[in-house]
Parts: C-alpha cells; sequence; structure tokens
C-alpha cells in the first residue's frame, strides 16, 4: 500500500526550529515557530497557570472521558472571556466545543461549514496565516482571497477590503483576524470594525473569526472589540478561540469552536454537529490544558494574576518581533525557506549585520530580493518592509471610514 508513497519536503518552519536546537552557538536566534518569549529567550509557564495545574492535579480524581464537547466549565469560561459582557445575554444561541487548540477550533468549524452549506466559499484576506488555507480547504471548502494589506501605506487597505466585501453575495463566509493579523501586523480599527458590522449585517454575511492573540495586541477587551462588536450586530457567527499565547498553552492543544446562531433551537442543533464533527475525528478532546485554563478563569485571585501577567508580557510582542505583530517572525521565515539555502544563508548574514549596526532588523527585508518559490500571497510586495505595528493599526486609505 505505501511502496509508492514519496517522502514530502520537511516543514520549512519547523525545519528552523530543529536547526535551531543543533546549533551550539550562543548567540543563536530562533526565528521558527511563532512563540512568546520572554527577554531571556524562554517561553516560560506562567505563575497562574503552574498554580492552577498543581491545584487541578491536587483535586483530580479520574483520568476518564470529559466527553465529546470537552470540559464544559472551560467552553463556557473562555466564550466568556472573549465576548465579554456579552456573554451572558448570547449564551442560549451559543454553542461551544473544546477543541484540539486553534486550528482545531478552524477546522471542526470548516467542517461545520461545509455540512451546513457544500458550496460556500471561505474568504480570506490577502495575505493570511499560512496555515487557515490549508486547515479549511482540506475540509472541502473553496476559498477566495479579499484585499487587505496595502504594501505602499504599510497599513489595512481598508478601502478595497470595504469594497471587494461589499459584492459578496448574502451567506458568504468571511475569515477574520480578531486582532494582531498574522503576517502583516496591521490592524482593523475600531471605526473599520464598525463599519464591516453594519456591511455585513446590509449583505447577510456570516464572519468566522480567528481570535489567536487575544490579549498580545493591546489588552484582553481592546483586542476583543470587533469580535463583540459583530456578536453583538449578526445573527451568526463562528468564533476560533487559542489558549497557546496568552496562557501559555502551546503543547496542550487547547481551544474553542463557539458558533452563534439566529436562535437556541438553532445552537442546540450546531451543538450535535459540533459533537459528532469531534467524534469522527479524535473522538474526545484532551483534558488538562482545558482544566488549567477553567481554573484560571474562576474569578479568583488567580485570574486577576494570569491578567497582569498577560499585561508584562504585552509590550514585548510588538518589540521583540521582526516586524511588528508576535506572528511575524514565522511568516518571515515562511518566506526565508522557500529559497535555496546559499540565499538563507545570505539573508541570516543581512540579519546579523542589522543587528551589529543598530539597525532595525525590519528595514533588511526592503533592501533583500528574494527570487523562487514564495507564498502566492507576498509575491506583490516582496521589497517592502513590514509597517510598524502602531501605525498600521491607526492607519486607513479610506478616511471616511476610519475616523468617528
Amino acid at each position: 500500500m505505501f511502496d509508492e508513497l514519496k517522502p514530502l519536503p520537511p516543514d520549512p518552519i519547523l525545519g528552523v526550529t530543529a536547526a535551531f536546537r543543533k546549533d551550539p552557538d550562543p548567540g543563536k536566534i530562533d526565528l521558527g515557530v511563532g512563540v512568546y518569549r520572554d527577554a531571556a529567550g524562554n517561553t516560560p509557564v506562567l505563575a497562574a497557570v503552574r498554580e492552577a495545574e498543581r491545584q487541578v492535579l491536587a483535586g483530580q480524581t479520574t483520568k476518564s472521558y470529559v466527553g465529546p464537547a470537552g470540559n464544559l466549565e472551560f467552553n463556557e469560561r473562555i466564550v466568556a472571556l472573549a465576548l465579554g459582557p456579552l456573554a451572558a445575554g448570547l449564551r442560549e444561541r451559543t454553542a461551544t466545543i473544546q477543541t484540539v487548540g486553534g486550528c482545531g477550533a478552524l477546522r471542526v468549524g470548516a467542517e461545520l461549514i461545509r455540512t451546513s452549506a457544500p458550496e460556500a466559499i471561505v474568504h480570506v484576506s490577502d495575505p493570511t496565516w499560512a496555515n487557515h488555507e490549508p486547515l479549511i480547504g482540506s475540509a472541502g471548502l473553496r476559498l477566495q482571497r479579499y484585499p487587505y494589506y496595502g504594501p505602499r501605506s504599510r497599513a489595512v487597505d481598508f478601502n478595497r477590503m470595504h469594497d471587494s466585501l461589499s459584492r459578496l453575495p448574502p451567506g458568504a463566509v468571511v475569515l477574520l483576524h480578531a486582532c494582531c493579523h498574522n503576517p502583516t501586523g496591521a490592524e482593523l480599527s475600531p471605526a473599520n470594525w464598525n463599519a464591516l458590522a453594519a456591511l455585513f449585517e446590509q449583505r447577510g454575511l456570516i464572519p468566522f473569526i480567528d481570535l489567536a492573540y487575544q490579549g498580545f495586541g493591546d489588552d484582553l477587551d481592546t483586542d476583543a472589540y470587533g469580535l463583540r462588536v459583530m456578536a453583538e450586530r449578526l445573527p451568526e457567527l463562528l468564533l476560533a478561540i487559542s489558549c497557546s499565547k496568552n496562557f501559555g498553552l502551546y503543547r496542550e492543544r487547547t481551544g474553542a469552536l463557539a458558533v452563534i446562531s439566529r436562535s437556541a433551537a438553532a445552537a442546540a442543533a450546531v451543538a450535535t454537529h459540533q459533537a459528532r464533527t469531534g467524534r469522527c475525528a479524535y473522538s474526545m478532546p484532551p483534558d488538562h490544558g482545558a482544566a488549567v485554563a477553567a481554573r484560571v478563569l474562576d474569578g479568583s485571585l488567580l485570574q486577576q494574576q494570569w491578567n497582569e501577567e498577560v499585561l508584562t508580557m504585552t509590550p514585548r510582542c510588538p518589540s521583540a518581533s521582526m516586524g511588528s505583530s508576535p506572528a511575524m517572525a514565522a511568516a518571515h521565515l515562511e518566506i526565508i525557506m522557500k529559497v535555496p539555502t546559499r540565499l538563507i544563508m545570505m539573508v541570516f548574514w543581512k540579519v546579523a549585520m542589522s543587528w551589529a549596526m543598530s539597525s532595525p532588523v525590519s528595514r533588511f527585508f526592503a533592501t533583500v530580493r528574494l527570487p523562487g518559490a514564495m507564498p502566492a500571497q507576498f509575491t506583490s510586495n516582496r521589497s517592502t518592509p513590514w509597517a510598524a505595528r502602531a501605525p498600521a493599526r491607526a492607519a486607513s486609505t479610506d478616511a471616511s471610514l476610519v475616523t468617528s
């Protein structure tokens, strides 16, 4: 059966991480998988998470399955974190399932869309996170791109984005990054979100929101502004949540898919399909990460401690990454690893020289042309430096839709 299989090339990002671990150079820098690191280069276990783990393990009496929907306490609390004061009023219309990380949430959401509307097209930003299209497309859905980033303004090209989305038919699904857009770091402003909510309401569009970095942009509430505007105004919404970054639960694969429906009856039906999808894919979700996150979010001093820890991580995210957002280092390396080894060495040499000369590392991307097989979403702006995060958030090419 397997004799005819040909080996696939190694994952470019994971390959960088493997090379980093083998490199004995004490001055090495890991530009592989995008994870938070402190000033010492470590990805720490948060103190609140460690204490929550201690409490969970001390009180645990069984390792039995938690059920297809996962940890129900976690589901309720993680949605409350995302939706804030709206969560209570939307509870009857919301169906939530614990998933295997944020990626699992995206895939379960895609399967739900395919079950509900097999001919649906999911529209993603240009560019978007490299794994969005494989995760969603492998569920059998078609994908199309809408304009998002303006290389010349180095910000969201909201005029083109709004114009493109305004031509979509009712029922079209639009994938949106809640905050910390990956890979550009260019953020939608509150006025942009308000305009999109009005457009989606008018056109009958369905948002599929990826909330992977809540707390890593400005703060936990500000980063959820657009999501909450959409949830308040629209009858239907899909929300993929990841606990990898703000809880530091990367290897625990902890996430959730929350779906807001038009009615409580529709939400109950959605819950059955969520459970069946999870059952068919992985049977039961893992327990540990969700149990820990649920304990952190219990409203006690532990949650307050976690809030403070997230606030201490936030200032490092724009400055420590190569460009502007917590995810951008990985995005840049996805480009680099598509080209020959000789060119990779040249690029890394230019990085080292940039640091040695105390110049912003992001400038070197403006001077290096990377030929060869590059991701399609980057081919239109190969030599354009990435924008600084703060000005990108405020800027737009359509003042009438930004100022309010």
